[in-house]
């Protein structure tokens, strides 16, 4: 069992945090040795979140948060009331946030539609955070959002704040620090454990209704090391190489595709009433 690691299991005011720390660290054109000086030096609670999503995440935690969730036994809801669920997440105390969860969801899901995309990428956009209700459930923001990895082996040094796995618990298991770990060479992403999150959650929800391509968008758009740095590709196979492109594509509207301009929810909404009732049910297992 994992001990508390000292301090706040919420260090970030909220969630959108972390996202404005990923579009600036990615911010194109920006170089290795400048994102990680922004890291340490501009996000001291950025980076407290990580120290203590890099100690937590164990394999044991991840295997136990899968058993607790991958279920899907929290009842069932449709994507307009889970978002509207994910909505009570928005802090009426911070006065930068102006934006409801609902709205944010619009603006990346309405960026990809302008774009000319598949319509089943364009429901991507808007269901790819929904997992962030996990916070609701009373999940720890160092287990709903931050970049994701495989745990159950070595960490690579391309992971944000590789430091923090030293007090790591796994950090100890031998088996768990070499290059495949319990896993074996090509196995595939989808076989392997990654640390939980609400990224993975999602991709649970949806598994039995959209395609690969937008099953991997929601279930690794958070795995940085990979589709960013090209880490881990000895547990890649086939259809993970095949797949990155889909979410690298999609990568660049989940970190770029916020504006100041509210969506008319009133106005989309026979759209996206239309485009759920083609993919998905009327009510999905949560």
């Amino acid at each position: 069992m994992n001990t508390i690691v000292g301090k706040s299991a919420n260090p970030l005011p909220n969630l959108d945090q972390w996202e404005d720390f990923l579009e600036g660290r990615y911010k194109q054109g920006k170089s290795e040795s400048e994102f990680r000086q922004y890291d340490a030096q501009a996000n001291p609670g950025v980076a407290e979140f990580y120290r203590i999503n890099h100690e937590r995440q164990t394999l044991n935690y991840v295997l136990a948060k899968e058993q607790q969730y991958f279920g899907l036994a929290r009842g069932k809801k449709s994507v307009w009331e889970a978002a509207e669920y994910l909505n009570t997440l928005v802090d009426d105390s911070d006065p930068d946030m102006d934006l409801t969860q609902i709205e944010h969801l619009l603006q990346t899901s309405e960026a990809i539609r302008k774009d000319g995309h598949p319509r089943w990428m364009v429901l991507v956009g808007f269901i790819h955070d929904l997992g962030k209700c996990l916070c609701l459930y009373g999940e720890p923001q160092w287990g709903v959002v931050g970049d994701t990895f495989p745990v159950g082996c070595a960490w690579s040094d391309q992971i944000v704040f590789p430091e923090y796995f030293a007090r790591n618990p796994d950090a100890k298991v031998p088996e768990y620090q070499t290059k495949y770990g319990i896993y074996e060479p090509h196995c595939g992403l989808e076989n392997v454990h990654m640390s939980f999150g609400h990224d993975g959650y999602i991709a649970e929800v949806m598994k039995p209704y959209p395609s690969d391509e937008a099953l991997y968008m929601l279930r690794f758009h958070s795995f940085y090391a990979w589709h960013r740095h090209g880490a881990y590709q000895h547990l890649e196979n086939e259809k993970d190489k095949a797949m990155l492109e889909w979410v690298k594509k999609f990568n660049a509207y989940d970190l770029y595709s916020k504006g100041h301009t509210k969506p008319d929810l009133k106005q989309l909404k026979p759209y996206y009433d239309d485009l759920f009732a083609e993919f998905l049910p009327q009510k999905l297992a949560w």
